[in-house]
């Protein structure tokens, strides 16, 4: 296979792209110092994180002049991500560090006065051009595609300023705000998404710029866009050992995952499927992400040796949308006494193919002594240290909180909200106490306190479970994520309750929440991922469907 050069030199999922520039019949080979850029033709710069502690890495490494001689050499380049900032001259994320300054542009953070930020999801990548002239895609970029952002600092995009100068742009809508998505200019190319996570238009971009087709013509049906970003589904799989110590996808009923009747009666795991085949099963039916939850210890497998890993290497080869791994992120000790902390091993989950890490308890717990501290970042936290280094869209806090009635609101110190359901006592009141261990286990915390203290420490999203809603197939608590909403500025995914597609529906509807998951009624087949995004299609909702590779 032909060859294309790649360079790891911050942390973050790589093993996706890997997979992703295989697939589209490439040979990678890593370059490992600074000396053997010169002997690559065809370079990627992938990046994730914090712009600063990225090009800072490239200019100690020694690799910044390379890659400028690489670039203005003519051969072919390609940036994603950060990849893509450092073309730029240089970033509010840190004013300190300069980019190469091939681009004179500074990147911005988003305004968070209107919407989430870190921006995440599928928008658009749409040709600036293509409007003065005959539709072309730009390195396969469709205008009828969505591709797969996440970013808290973009570069805005000023109308004729950079086509000027030769630069060919395509752009996504945030809000109010349009910004680059993609550019190019001769041998240069750049996405601020990730192709290698955005399904086969992704693919089709990666292998349109390692086969040089900057340019081809667009059939009128693949010229239709709706700009903007779309409505995440998402698919979720607890994980877990079966009595027979083979992993499979399972549904607990309030958490309880053993058998009560039928068949299977005896106490015996549900098992609900093989989690790559599921995971696959649901990236064809258009799922914008896949979670895994795993939940189970293996207290006496080694780390290095945990099943999970093994899965994920697996789905990473043929799922391309973003992975997401909870259960087990924490400082812990390896079967041989080695301490080994929650920095490492997401780093070996990173590498493995996760995008994002999930964490439960331990951000509960980290929660409370945030307030004990004064409202005062250790900096030891899991959340600070792996936020810190992949960048907080990396970090997703899982919460379990519970209502608690109160028949007003002076009878508690926690934050209240006045329900529209009263419990049986006629109580109007009511907070979200968190849980911790899969919700055996009540903190005296509310919801308001958790989230406003991990969006401190760095989490880039929030995955919100709801302990009264949990297998009830009754829809969301919309209420809950409404007050959880108004309290942080950061993504939130609605979890808990789904059972329908008229669920996903409302929670869009009459919620502000940017992505909504549903578990049970995938796995048990009830309806499938696309009958969702069909039903949501039909309400007004702007999402994105699997693409195939034809």
């Amino acid at each position: 296979m032909p060859k294309v050069h790649l360079l790891d030199y911050v942390a973050g999922n790589v093993r996706s792209l890997v997979n992703a520039i295989e697939k589209v019949g490439y040979e990678v080979e890593w370059i490992k110092s600074p000396s053997e850029v010169q002997n690559a033709e065809k370079l990627i710069l992938p990046g994730v994180g914090h712009f600063g502690h990225c090009l800072s890495q490239l200019s100690e490494g020694g690799y910044l002049a390379p890659i400028r001689e690489h670039i203005e050499s003519g051969k072919p380049f390609m940036g994603i991500c950060v990849g893509l900032q450092a073309l730029f001259s240089g970033s509010e994320e840190d004013p300190s560090v300069p980019g190469l300054g091939l681009i004179p542009t500074r990147m911005q953070k988003f305004d968070d006065s209107d919407k989430s930020v870190p921006h995440i999801g599928w928008n658009s990548a749409k040709n600036t051009s293509s409007a003065d002239s005959k539709p072309q895609s730009f390195y396969g970029l469709k205008p009828s595609s969505k591709y797969y952002y996440v970013h808290s600092y973009a570069a805005p995009y000023q109308r004729g300023v950079l086509e000027s100068q030769g630069w060919t742009v395509a752009t996504a809508t945030y809000g109010q705000e349009e910004f680059i998505g993609a550019i190019g200019r001769g041998n240069i190319f750049a996405t601020q998404f990730h192709p290698e996570k955005s399904g086969q238009a992704g693919l089709r971009t990666i292998k349109a710029f390692l086969d040089g087709q900057q340019f081809q013509p667009l059939d009128e049906k693949e010229t239709k866009n709706v700009d903007g970003l779309t409505r995440r589904v998402i698919a979720c799989l607890d994980v877990r050992a079966n009595d027979a110590g083979d992993l499979v996808v399972t549904k607990g009923d309030q958490y309880d995952v053993r058998e009560k009747s039928g068949v299977d009666a005896g106490g015996q795991v549900r098992n609900l499927g093989k989690p790559v085949d599921m995971a696959k099963k649901y990236y064809e039916q258009g799922a914008d992400e896949v979670t895994f939850l795993n939940i189970t210890s293996f207290r006496n497998c080694p780390l290095a040796d945990t099943p999970m890993l093994e899965i994920l290497r697996r789905t990473s080869e043929s799922v391309f949308v973003p992975l997401t791994i909870g259960g087990g992120i924490r400082d812990t000790v390896d079967t041989d006494g080695t301490t080994v902390s929650a920095l490492d091993v997401a780093k070996m989950y990173f590498k493995s193919g996760a995008d994002k890490v999930s964490i439960g308890s331990e951000a509960v717990i980290a929660a409370e002594e945030y307030y004990a501290a004064g409202e005062k970042l250790s900096g030891k936290t899991a959340i600070e240290t792996i936020s810190g280094a992949y960048g907080k869209q990396a970090v997703v806090v899982s919460v379990d909180p519970k209502r608690v009635y109160v028949s007003k609101p002076e009878d508690t110190a926690h934050h209240t909200i006045k329900t529209a359901y009263p419990n049986a006592a006629g109580e109007e009141f009511c907070w979200y106490q968190c849980t911790i261990k899969g919700g055996r286990e009540t903190r005296d915390m509310d919801v308001w306190q958790l989230v406003k203290a991990v969006e401190a420490m760095g989490a880039g999203e929030i995955l919100l479970n709801s302990i009264d809603k949990d297998g009830s197939k009754s829809g969301f608590d919309l209420e809950l994520i409404n007050d959880v909403k108004a309290a942080i500025k950061i993504p939130v995914i609605a979890s808990s309750g789904a059972g329908k597609p008229a669920d996903f529906a409302d929670v869009f509807k009459n919620t502000t929440t940017d992505a909504a998951l549903g578990a049970g009624m995938f796995h048990r087949g009830e309806y499938t991922v696309a009958e969702v995004k069909d039903y949501l299609e039909q309400s007004g909702f702007l999402v994105r469907h699997f693409e195939s590779a034809t």
